[in-house]
């Protein structure tokens, strides 16, 4: 067995405390999943708060942390530290217990992969949306204000729900060897995850499908994200597998079964050495509900 840890900290995208703190254990834990850790078993929380903070804010984020860890993932928090400073950051270091050779690094990806992808992106455009609504609502006046509600409620949903339903899916398996590699969908967006897939493997990449929650492209086309290049900012996104394509759809089927939405997105070629390409003819699908 190894002992697995991650750690990762952030500045809040949302007002409500005790949603904030959900969100934040799921970006957390979930880089412990990313390596098909099965159970997580511990998390020691960083809580960053401005003097001025009002306590009952803190508190909130706590619980909704709390709330996560105990009643989404059945773990629990360890412990954790929490300072004064002038930006709010939350966040902290989760941990978890593998057996070595069960662990799906993100490197290993194989020619003629194909590439499975559990969440929609777009969450940074639904996002900004969301901060618009209550700084700036006349520069969404071309938008339905319940579409965008729809939108954001379900980014809200989708950055609360674990990936740990994608490891309890491969552990079904007696052998999951046609998995070669897996990783999150965070900070760099679907393109940048998957070029990181394919570091020093001398293999390229396309991506033929993009799953995206409904308004996000409008929205970060009006406001210049990088949806096209599936560049923008995810936080708690879904995860991202490589595997042998004869596998594809049983996997994919077994995912469903266990009630994780889930898209074949792109194949592993040889084009060019680390090259992610979106595809001229990709296919589009905007998702209102998961």
């Amino acid at each position: 067995m190894v002992q697995v840890k991650s750690i990762d900290i952030f500045t809040p995208i949302i007002d409500e405390p005790e949603t904030m703190g959900e969100i934040a254990a799921c970006n957390v834990t979930n880089d412990i999943f990313a390596m098909n850790v099965p159970e997580v078993s511990g998390m020691l929380v960083f809580l960053a708060i401005n003097k001025n903070t009002p306590m009952h804010i803190a508190e909130g984020i706590l619980r909704g942390i709390n709330k996560f860890m105990e009643q989404k993932i059945n773990s629990k928090i360890v412990g954790g530290h929490t300072i004064y400073s002038e930006w709010p950051l939350i966040g902290g270091e989760a941990s978890g217990f593998v057996n070595k050779n069960n662990l799906i690094r993100k490197y290993g990806v194989k020619k003629g992969d194909k590439l499975i992808l559990t969440k929609p992106i777009g969450l940074q455009a639904i996002m900004a949306a969301y901060r618009l609504q209550k700084d700036s609502p006349e520069m969404l006046e071309e938008f339905s204000s319940s579409e965008l509600n729809n939108s954001i409620n379900l980014a809200i949903n989708l950055m609360t729900t674990s990936n740990q339903g994608v490891v309890k899916t491969i552990y079904t398996y007696d052998d999951f060897s046609f998995i070669h590699a897996m990783t999150d969908v965070t900070g760099f967006g679907l393109s940048g995850h998957l070029k990181e897939m394919l570091q020093n493997s001398g293999l390229s990449a396309i991506i033929e499908t993009v799953p995206s929650i409904k308004l996000s492209k409008k929205l970060s086309e009006e406001y210049g994200y990088a949806f096209n290049d599936c560049l923008c900012s995810e936080t708690a996104g879904g995860m991202l597998l490589a595997l042998d394509p004869s596998n594809v759809a049983d996997f994919s089927n077994a995912l469903s079964t266990q009630g994780v939405s889930n898209w074949i997105v792109g194949t592993i070629d040889n084009k060019e050495s680390e090259l992610v390409r979106i595809s001229k003819e990709v296919n589009h699908i905007e998702i209102d509900k998961v």
